[in-house]
Parts: structure tokens; sequence; C-alpha cells
């Protein structure tokens, strides 16, 4: 596998991120997504033979589309330069959390893990609940050595504890969030190279496992809204 063709790609597409750019490149466009797909496709394999729970799924189902909703945005370009995917047991739906891999030129891609979104109210309070139930675990996974030396959880937070939770509560830092993520940051000479990049994404998403499992074990029962 080579993906050169992504980051070729992407960074055309940053400096001419025009409509007519973007479907008079086609054809690179469909090369530098089947590289991506090829790349998901493999860490569902690898990611699999710990975590039997996302197996099932096809590289294709996971992606999302480089096109921007701009409605609500200063920023009227319309397309992201980037490929996304999220690898979890629910496809690419935000919960159940699992595996985000983000691409994009300029030394700017990651690895993820968690709940990146802040929008669930419901999610939000089943996860704080669950802290608050089960503050050993969670501290047990945040001050394992190696998660230290990986990752600091990230998320839209309140300023204060919300009400109903306790202020003194050994978790009480994390019970001001309303979302609560992982990134390890990616450099573009690392995605160039398809092994390593498959490599080092499945060493960094095991050491993301426990506290994905954690937060799904939170979120346990949690429905996705219907769309009206």
């Amino acid at each position: 596998m080579n993906n050169s063709i992504i980051l070729q790609y992407l960074s055309e597409l940053e400096k001419n991120n025009d409509r007519s750019w973007y479907h008079a490149h086609k054809d690179m466009l469909h090369s530098a997504t089947e590289q991506f797909e090829n790349v998901i496709q493999a860490l569902i394999y690898e990611i699999g033979k710990a975590d039997a729970s996302i197996i099932h799924n096809e590289a294709k189902d996971l992606t999302f589309k480089l096109v921007r909703d701009t409605r609500y945005s200063h920023d009227k370009s319309p397309y992201n330069p980037a490929f996304r995917a999220h690898i979890s047991a629910g496809g690419k739906q935000p919960i159940p959390v699992g595996y985000y891999v983000y691409v994009s030129p300029g030394n700017k891609s990651f690895f993820g893990g968690g709940l990146f979104a802040d929008i669930f109210k419901d999610a939000t309070k089943m996860i704080r609940d669950y802290i608050t139930a089960n503050p050993e675990e969670w501290n047990e996974i945040l001050q394992k050595d190696t998660f230290c030396s990986l990752f600091s959880v990230k998320g839209t937070a309140l300023k204060k504890v919300p009400l109903g939770y306790d202020i003194n509560h050994p978790c009480a830092k994390y019970l001001k969030n309303k979302s609560w993520y992982l990134e390890y940051p990616v450099f573009d000479e690392l995605v160039l190279d398809a092994d390593e990049f498959i490599d080092e994404a499945v060493r960094i998403f095991m050491e993301m496992k426990p506290f994905n499992d954690y937060l799904n074990r939170a979120l346990y029962g949690f429905a996705m809204p219907k769309h009206k």
C-alpha cells in the first residue's frame, strides 16, 4: 500500500478548495479514497484481533464525506481536506465510542478515541453517573504510566461541577466534561509509510481501548436519537 496519493490529493484540495477543481479531479479522489479505505480495512482486521466487536464493519461504511456543512460557519470552503473514519461496534456513529482516524496534510493527522460529540445530553449524564459510581477504575485507567505518557483527556467542559454532583468527588474535574476524548498526533512522515502507519495505529488504539471500554460500559443502553 502507498499512502502518498492520500496526502498528495488532500494537499492539492487544500490549495484548490473549490467545486470546479474538486469535480475536475474525481479520478485522483477515487484513487486516494480507495487507498484510505484499504488502510481502514486493514485496521479493522488488525484491531479486530483484540476487539471482535468491530470486525463486522466494512471500511466504505465508516468513512466521512469531504463536503462541509457551511450553513453556520464563517469558513465557506466547500470541502474539508481530510480523510476521516470511525471504527466501532456501531459503525461510524459516535456512540458506541471507538477508534477514530483523521488524516490531513501538514502534520495535522491524529488517532482518536472516546466520545467527541457533546450534543447528547443523555450520553453525558450516563458517563458522569458512571464516573461518579466507579471512580477507582477511571483513575486506574488514567493514571497508568503508558496512558499518561501518550494521552490527556480532552473535551468540552463546564467551568463548575454541574448541579447534582459532588464538588468534592475524587473525579470532580472530569464531571465538568460534556465530552471525553483522546488524540494522539501523527506526522506526515508516518502517514506516508502505510505499513508503519497501521502498526502504530494499532499500538495506540490498544492503549486507548481500556478508556473506550470504560465509556462504552457507561453508555450501555444508549440509543442514538431518531432523525425526524
